[in-house]
């Protein structure tokens, strides 16, 4: 059975990312104020992403990463087509 790493964006602005083996019903409980803390306190507005992995230990993996992620690098995740704008952190091209 497959698991879900998602993230939900909320109205202030901010991100809420977590796994899950039911993606449906996760959200729902997220929108109904009946999922996480944090989505209690920052107000779900909509899912931004998710990615369907094959166990849950890929899923914990992955959501442990995309916590990890600056709040710049979570809109790149989101909307890939950004990250080209913007270029690469730390890459440096010398002129001389």
């Amino acid at each position: 059975m497959p698991y879900y790493v998602y993230v939900i964006e909320c109205v202030d602005g901010t991100f809420y990312t977590g796994y899950t083996k039911d993606l449906h019903t996760r959200l729902r409980l997220h929108m109904n104020g009946k999922g996480a803390r944090y989505t209690r306190m920052h107000k779900p507005l909509k899912l931004v992403y998710a990615e369907e992995l094959d166990s849950r230990l890929h899923a914990m993996r992955k959501e442990r990463k995309l916590k990890k992620l600056r709040h710049h690098q979570k809109l790149e995740l989101i909307n890939p087509r950004t990250q080209s704008k913007r270029g690469h952190k730390g890459t440096r091209r010398n002129t001389a």
